[in-house]
């Protein structure tokens, strides 16, 4: 991780976004953190930068998801870190998160000493997810029956199934696929159905998984 680039963190709640800075600068002593309250403050944050050492982002903006940042973030600058810290710890915003491109995701529910630990490990390399996010995750898999590699030449998808497994494997959600397609949500909804049956798959993140697979993602 690079040492001289400053933090960046996205959070509209000006009293979060001073707690999220004063954890930083206890963890990382002499950091310097850049701050942004929405989508479009953050996008110019990151048109004026070199990358970040780490990004703290919030998923809920007044002017949009933070999952659309990530991404964008992953594609400017791969090598900064992002950390999701939210109230969220549902599968679409986790997963969809992760999927985006997130390397951890911490619940703001935590108090300091936790969110200082998971912050201090995670520069040595270990990841930051909350406890109940990790349970959240070992469920989620241990919950899927046992993957069945079926995805072969056989396996057509049409030219817009691609387009909306690629989606998926980015973390687009149904509404944003077919925004993004100029397509209606139960239109995209069956194209995923159809997507499924195709290749004997049943999440989300065995979607985004088949999607890294065929170098959609």
């Amino acid at each position: 991780m690079n040492h001289i680039l400053p933090a960046l963190i996205v959070e509209d709640l000006p009293e979060i976004q001073s707690w999220l800075a004063h954890l930083l600068e206890r963890t990382f002593p002499g950091i310097d953190i850049k701050t942004a309250s929405s989508l479009q403050s953050a996008r110019k944050q990151l048109a004026n930068s070199q990358g970040f050492r780490l990004a703290l982002v919030d998923l809920g903006l007044p002017d949009g998801s933070g999952l659309e940042l990530i991404r964008e973030m992953h594609a400017m600058h791969p090598c900064t870190p992002v950390i999701v810290t939210t109230v969220h710890d549902d599968d679409e915003n986790l997963f969809g998160a992760l999927a985006a491109g997130a390397r951890g995701y911490l619940l703001k529910e935590q108090d300091d000493t936790q969110l200082l630990q998971y912050l201090g490990q995670f520069e040595h390399g270990h990841p930051a997810l909350s406890p109940r996010i990790a349970r959240r995750m070992l469920q989620h898999f241990q919950q899927q029956p046992p993957p069945v590699i079926t995805a072969t030449p056989t396996a057509v998808l049409s030219p817009r199934e691609t387009e909306v497994l690629a989606a998926i494997g980015r973390g687009l959600r149904v509404t944003e696929v077919a925004a993004r397609l100029g397509l209606a949500d139960s239109t995209v909804t069956s194209y995923i159905k159809s997507i499924y049956v195709k290749l004997n798959i049943s999440s989300r993140a065995q979607a985004a998984l088949e999607a890294a697979r065929r170098g959609l993602a």
